[in-house]
């Protein structure tokens, strides 16, 4: 199997099969982001001939294993779905052919891959079984949007989902605690919520801003221009979060940059998560939060 550099995928995609369809990210812009650090080049393409090949060799294993099926295929890479129509639907084919009993095809996607998308194309890919997409959208809030220069507004958040919801394309949203700095975590969340309660998100997966020497935003905070959220204040956002969004969602806090999984069916469980958040609010110290951030060697 052919893969570059550290695999990533959402805790949800344990059971799929990884595929890679490309490595490292077309933006590598936001300056908190240090996942695709350790590639040599910013973005590649893996070539169709190689996907094969990965795929027919996960089949041979498969039989080894006496079970020859997968139910999903994830797409390995930042943002897979930044390829053209043309390339997934070449890809589907090629899963198709050596697993033709999988039922869907996810990857992770920007919010500026889906622009490229014509409505036709998007509603084709979902026939051929793209779904469950996870969309890193961070946050709702503009002002966060335009500091980490994540290369898209709220209100491309809202257009773009807006065209998968018609498209019939589910979509898993990661949400990056902490990004609007302090003393503006809470209103970020707000602002989140705000956009969130106007779209379909299956899960909203919440992930804490953990801050690395390497990353463009810890030069921001030593040249005085950014100031991070302390650990008590993180959790108080979540809890602004959970408590405004108003839409059926699957809400976890899981990650390995969280120091205290989360997780309920909102609105359902919102006081069961909400009463947890209070506790750790309450009753957790900043030091042990801390300790466990600057210990936080790898996400």
């Amino acid at each position: 199997m052919h893969y570059t550099g550290t695999v990533w995928r959402p805790p949800y995609e344990a059971s799929s099969l990884l595929i890679e369809a490309t490595a490292g990210c077309t933006h590598h812009k936001c300056k908190f982001c240090t996942l695709y650090d350790d590639l040599p080049f910013k973005f590649r393409m893996t070539p169709p001939e190689v996907v094969e090949a990965d795929l027919k060799e996960a089949k041979e294993q498969f039989r080894l294993w006496n079970y020859n099926r997968a139910a999903r295929v994830f797409l390995v890479g930042a943002n897979p779905f930044v390829l053209s129509a043309a390339r997934l639907l070449e890809t589907a084919a090629l899963i198709c052919k050596y697993f033709p009993d999988n039922k869907s095809i996810g990857c992770f996607s920007r919010i500026t891959d889906i622009t490229l998308k014509t409505d036709g194309e998007l509603a084709e890919l979902q026939r051929a079984g793209y779904d469950g997409l996870t969309i890193g959208i961070e946050t709702g809030d503009n002002e966060a949007l335009r500091f980490m220069n994540k290369g898209y507004g709220a209100q491309d958040i809202l257009t773009q989902c807006r065209r998968l919801d018609k498209a019939g394309i589910s979509y898993n949203f990661f949400y990056l605690t902490g990004i609007s700095g302090a003393g503006k975590g809470e209103k970020g969340a707000y602002d989140t919520a705000a956009i969130c309660n106007q779209l379909q998100p299956k899960v909203i997966g919440a992930n804490m801003l953990t801050i690395y020497k390497n990353a463009e935003l810890y030069q921001e905070i030593q040249n005085g221009n950014w100031q991070e959220e302390t650990e008590i204040e993180k959790y108080k956002e979540l809890r602004t979060l959970v408590e405004h969004l108003n839409i059926p969602v699957w809400f976890a806090a899981g990650g390995a940059s969280n120091a205290i999984p989360i997780q309920g069916y909102l609105p359902r469980d919102r006081k069961k998560v909400l009463s947890v958040l209070e506790e750790i609010i309450q009753n957790v110290k900043e030091e042990e939060l801390r300790d466990y951030r600057k210990n936080l060697r790898h996400l």
